[in-house]
């Protein structure tokens, strides 16, 4: 396409408009127009969102409003939202369009201005703003649906002839292109679709929009929320008519910039510099090297800012999401030929980019250079394996005369090896061959159908009195005024009641009971009438967005609507709780302390008898680690620090450092907890708190494991429980001295000298096996040399030189017998074959480390098999040359179960 084409067809002679000035005249225009601007939303949905992994659309933080659950600042709002879509990941870097993270902007309007009004301002923005031709601009819209009982948008077309659309521009469209929804269930309605033509250059006379063809392209969509579905195909009128429009910024900007890719726009350029330097290719090359250097720029970019956002890689949820988009650039940049370390370097480069729109990018700067470093140094290991062993696969099938890569074997390779299976597909396809995607499946699906069994996968409870609850709460038409932060009795009167199955719902008019959330367990208490004639127990707190609704149980006479009553809040548990929750900003604090500020919450439960705090890191914590952490809480304890609550503005409390949690959804208008000056503590938070520290009395660790990949869990108690806790430790001490005839201070020199004595016994007792290993030529002290830390457990994975597989047993034995929470797996050649054996600590078997997988994986690798029991297993391979590729898949199926 020639120069003058684009400014014809792009500009009509307008100097080109970057990304930044795009984002500025869209959020300009909607501002001059009474809309209120918001801040982009988090990618990770707010904890009342469960229907999504992630924000997948500008309007998703603002569900709450749509649904009427939540009042909005204003009825007219706008917004450039983050979004990050997987759905459509393997056409990224195929196409000159598809991204897994973009930017929509997006004007709202609750229940102000409808289907005329956003016609109206897109068609002028269009024109006026961005300076488009009208002659090259068609419409999409809803042509109805017999499923959902709908006709076509007779209104919308309508308003497009309004504004001077003709007919022949507007094309009808079926539901899965112009009904929109943010979820299975949620906000949902018709929607309207404005296309750029872009000539006979990009595609046929006889190409329509909406079809799936380059030559029109899809830059605004006005949806017009109407309806929730729940369940699906079920459609109930919104509270009020809405608007949410969605402008795809880089879209526009490929528009604007007269470029053809979006990979060409401002925002790109640079991360395809990038990775032409790294790689010493050039765009244009090839059809696969342009490819690879577009899946790293817009990959880079999606895991750089969903790392800022809190998420760690792993295997589950959100986390296997950002795993996926890391390895699949990974693959890449391999591919490419990039030397070591290339990912980080992309990150660095996103937060250049985009750190002055997103400064989240810069305050989390270090995490994004860690998380991405490591990932790319655990997956390059992961991925040498892996390729290798799928090379042999695929030769053997097509010595097979096989066309396509069995489902048994794909699943082996993602299962015992780690190996995901889109970089299978991928691979196998380079090959000529496919992959019995459907075979998989089912193996997959069996194997999450064990771990339910085994209780490995704990399904979602239903949230039936949420829900029922927040319809009825909707349908009072009024909200509570939560009084709780000042004080914990409130008389007040109970404005509306409703009986549900021998419980009551109520909704009082002030009330002093917190609402589970942010972590924080719900207040309990009564609730008795001034009259002393009836008595009810708080069984539970609805939170509702920012109303909430009590779950009663009767236990003397009877509550009516409009009758004064006493609210209580349980003084003993609430303080409890709050010792709890003020512990746990110490704790998160000095966490970020010790180890570092890529430290962050992943999520907590806050309850009167304990606490449990999740938080992102890549490795157990060492016991100085533990101890320093402990010591530094109980420190600010004793301190007798006050603890103050202020309300103040989100942009006052970014300036001031407080910590935002991801999950959490912010207004313009925030709480901020400090404790002292706030320059240990100070985070955003609506939970309750003590006064000042020294309510706390102690702070004890309990234990500290893991809870998912890269992420740690610590449990801890406060006060009287942790006093308790310190007493049993110390009759225990007690215990174990008088067995040892010895004060509590000369319990260690007593188990020292009693350990001295085994060893001795065992030594003598052993001889003949230690006579036999030193025969061998088995080191023992240089084995333990040679002794690796992975994902805080000892690994050891080595050859030994062995007379007979009992001498092979008799070495590993001595190993374990000194090594804490270790996986030893030790292979040698006994009587030309390969023998292995293994041994796995308990501690690492509740972490999914099985001995006998891990023997069977290494018997594999040598043509052989094997197993045994979890922690204890031996196996035998056939192919004595391949007995380091045996050690390495041992070693690969430890490393494997560790990073899940």
């Amino acid at each position: 396409m020639g120069d003058d084409h684009r400014a014809f067809l792009y500009r009509r002679g307008r100097p080109v408009m970057t990304s930044k000035e795009i984002r500025g005249r869209f959020l300009e225009y909607f501002a001059e127009r009474d809309h209120r601007l918001l801040r982009s939303g988090s990618l990770v949905p707010a904890e009342h969102d469960p229907s999504v992994l992630l924000t997948t659309a500008g309007m998703q933080p603002l569900k709450p409003y749509f649904e009427g659950s939540e009042q909005p600042p204003h009825p007219r709002l706008a917004s450039c939202q983050k979004v990050f879509r997987a759905v459509d990941i393997d056409q990224v870097g195929l196409t000159t369009r598809h991204l897994t993270f973009f930017e929509m902007l997006g004007n709202f309007s609750v229940g102000d201005y409808f289907k005329q009004g956003a016609v109206e301002y897109a068609w002028q923005l269009s024109l006026e703003g961005f300076g488009l031709d009208p002659e090259m601009i068609w419409i999409t819209v809803f042509e109805g649906d017999d499923e959902l009982g709908l006709g076509p948008d007779e209104e919308a077309i309508e308003a497009w002839l309004s504004v001077g659309i003709p007919r022949e521009r507007i094309v009808g469209c079926p539901r899965s292109e112009n009904f929109w929804q943010a979820g299975p269930i949620g906000p949902c309605g018709p929607c309207s679709e404005l296309y750029l033509d872009r000539g006979l250059a990009f595609g046929a006379p006889d190409d329509l929009p909406g079809a799936d063809n380059e030559r029109f392209l899809e830059y605004w969509n006005l949806v017009f929320m109407q309806y929730r579905q729940d369940p699906a195909n079920t459609l109930t009128p919104l509270p009020g008519k809405n608007i949410d429009t969605g402008l795809g910024l880089n879209r526009m900007a490929a528009i604007q910039q007269g470029v053809e890719s979006v990979f060409e726009t401002d925002q790109f350029v640079p991360l395809i510099e990038l990775g032409e330097e790294l790689s010493g290719h050039r765009s244009g090359e090839s059809p696969a090297v342009d490819r690879a250097l577009r899946i790293l720029a817009d990959h880079s970019r999606g895991m750089s800012f969903l790392v800022a956002d809190g998420v760690v890689p792993s295997n589950e949820d959100r986390g296997y999401v950002l795993r996926r988009v890391m390895r699949r650039a990974i693959q890449q940049g391999r591919g490419l030929e990039m030397a070591p370390g290339f990912l980080a370097r992309f990150g660095d480069r996103v937060v250049e980019v985009m750190g002055s729109a997103y400064p989240e990018l810069h305050e989390q700067r270090a995490a994004i250079e860690q998380w991405l470093a490591s990932e790319e140094e655990g997956f390059g290991r992961t991925l040498e394996q892996g390729t290798r062993l799928l090379s042999e696969v695929i030769a053997a099938a097509r010595e097979r005369g096989e066309d396509a890569i069995a489902a048994a074997d794909a699943f082996q390779l993602h299962d015992t090896y780690g190996f995901p299976i889109d970089v299978t597909l991928e691979l196998a396809s380079a090959a000529g061959l496919g992959v019995d995607e459907a075979g998989f499946s089912a193996l997959m699906d069996a194997q999450r159908q064990r771990a339910r069994a085994s209780g490995g996968i704990a399904g979602r409870s239903g949230g039936g009195d949420g829900e029922r609850g927040q319809r009825w709460a909707q349908s009072t038409g009024f909200r509570t005024e939560f009084t709780g932060y000042s004080s914990i009795e409130q008389s007040t009167t109970v404005a509306a009641l409703e009986r549900e199955g021998g419980r009551l719902l109520a909704k009082l008019a002030e009330s002093p009971f917190y609402p589970a959330g942010g972590g924080q367990v719900s207040d309990s208490g009564v609730v008795e009438c001034e009259s002393g004639d009836c008595r009810a127990r708080v069984a539970e707190v609805l939170r509702l967005g920012d109303d909430q609704a009590l779950v009663l149980e009767l236990e003397a006479g009877e509550l009516e609507p409009g009758e004064r009553v006493l609210a209580r809040v349980d003084a003993a548990t609430r303080h409890a709780t709050e010792c709890n929750h003020t512990a746990t900003h110490l704790l998160h604090a000095a966490l970020r302390e010790r180890l570092g500020d890529h430290v962050r919450q992943a999520g907590s439960a806050v309850q009167p008898g304990k606490l449990r705090f999740d938080f992102t890191h890549g490795a157990a914590l060492t016991d100085a680690e533990l101890r320093d952490v402990e010591d530094e809480v109980n420190s600010r304890v004793l301190a007798n620090l006050p603890v103050r609550a202020l309300t103040t503005t989100l942009d006052e409390a970014r300036r001031l450092g407080a910590m935002a949690l991801f999950g959490e959804k912010y207004g313009e208008v925030v709480r901020m907890v400090e404790i002292g000056d706030g320059s240990f503590s100070r985070e955003l938070c609506g939970g309750t708190h003590v006064r000042r520290t020294a309510e706390i009395s102690v702070f004890k660790i309990v234990s500290e494991s893991s809870s998912a990949a890269n992420v740690r869990r610590i449990e801890a108690v406060t006060g009287p429980v942790a006093v308790a806790l310190l007493r049993r430790h110390d009759a225990l001490l007690e215990d174990v001295a008088e067995r040892l005839r010895t004060s509590p201070e000369g319990v260690v020199e007593a188990l020292e000298t009693r350990e001295r004595q085994r060893r001795e016994l065992e030594r003598a007792a052993s001889g003949a096996d230690g006579a036999a290993a030193g025969a061998a030529g088995v080191d023992i002290e240089e084995l333990f040399g040679r002794v690796q830390q992975i994902e805080g457990a000892n690994v050891l994975v080595e050859q030994v030189v062995a007379g007979d597989e009992q001498s092979l047993l008799a070495t590993l034995d001595r190993v374990k017998g000194r090594l804490d929470d270790a996986a030893v797996v030790l292979g040698s050649e006994v009587q030309g074959r390969v023998a292995l054996v293994a041994a796995v600590a308990p501690a690492l078997v509740e972490r999914g480390v099985k001995a006998g997988d891990v023997v069977k994986a290494g018997a594999v690798a040598a043509g052989g098999g094997g197993g045994g029991r979890d922690t204890l297993a031996r196996a035998g391979g056939r192919d004595v040359a391949r007995l380091g590729d045996a050690l390495a898949a041992a070693r690969a199926a430890i490393c494997t179960a560790l990073e899940s």
